[in-house]
């Protein structure tokens, strides 16, 4: 499957024009740059510290949004890096250099697409969406809680999944002004798709997933389940995001293979993030049967 080639890579000096939590979990990072940044959705962005504080190796983050000079990123707190990150200010700068990697491709017309997204996999796909989604295509978004759902970030067209119960009060942590939308789905965000049957079994689509390994895995299964075809973009982290520290590598099932023991190591910066789910070799790669 041929997948789209990445854009123009720029190195920026970047200011926070806002770093603000959009849910329990996730936060919003808003920066400016001197010039915009044209991306296409699936493209990722290193980010470091320019003082003291610089890291030794920069961080990936997915590209949420650009408009104008403004680039946008979501990221949850895991780490040292990221809770730096989390005490920066308006005005502090880092160093963005991007965009990077293989991104998702634009829609074929006879082809309806289903995006499945969890966690702080939501910014290729909701980029994606803003861009290219149509009539008849369908989006789900996967959390923990109704508190771990960034709802101010996806509209009532996005199908919410949740794993377990928010406080218990029915509301599930939804905003005040959001009292419309319809109530989360219990359970996986893969089983939420599979009982709402976007197609009706009559249709064949694409799914571009992204979002932790196990949910990974599970949409790729979903895929082979419907004969869908399954595109899915790839956690990995990644210490230089130009494929030279082989620290990103995904094991992908090798084209010649002679035997089940054959595959080739890709790089996820390089050759991904996004990657056709029929190539990797998950058995090795999330341990999936």
């Amino acid at each position: 499957m041929n997948l789209p080639t990445a854009s123009r890579c720029w190195q920026h000096v970047a200011r926070v024009a806002a770093n603000e939590a959009v849910s329990r979990g996730l936060i919003r990072l808003d920066l400016e740059l001197p010039q915009p940044l044209a991306f296409a959705p699936g493209q990722f962005a290193m980010l470091n510290f320019r003082d003291e504080r610089q890291l030794v190796f920069s961080r990936p983050f997915s590209i949420l949004a650009a408009d104008g000079n403004r680039a946008s990123f979501l990221y949850r707190v895991v780490g040292r890096g990221t809770q730096m990150l989390a005490e920066l200010s308006d005005g502090d700068e880092l160093s963005v250099l991007g965009p990077l990697g293989t991104p998702f491709p634009a829609p074929v017309a006879a082809e309806p697409v289903i995006l499945m997204a969890g966690g702080v996999g939501l910014p290729p796909l909701l980029a994606w969406w803003h861009r290219y989604g149509r009539e008849g295509d369908r989006a789900y978004f996967g959390g923990r809680d109704g508190a771990d759902i960034p709802w101010s970030l996806i509209d009532e067209s996005w199908q919410v999944s949740v794993e377990r119960a928010g406080a218990g009060d029915g509301s599930d942590d939804r905003p005040a002004d959001l009292p419309a939308r319809q109530d989360p789905y219990r359970g996986l965000v893969t089983d939420c798709c599979r009982d709402d049957d976007p197609f009706g079994g009559a249709r064949r689509g694409l799914i571009l997933g992204c979002g932790p390994l196990p949910m990974l895995a599970a949409v790729a299964a979903l895929a082979r389940e419907r004969d869908w075809r399954c595109l899915v973009s790839v956690e990995e982290h990644m210490g230089c995001g130009y494929g030279v520290c082989k620290g990103c590598v995904v094991p992908l099932v090798a084209p010649d293979a002679s035997s089940e023991a054959a595959f080739v190591n890709a790089t996820s910066c390089q050759q991904g993030p996004v990657f056709a789910a029929e190539s990797i070799d998950w058995k090795r790669f999330a341990g999936d049967e």
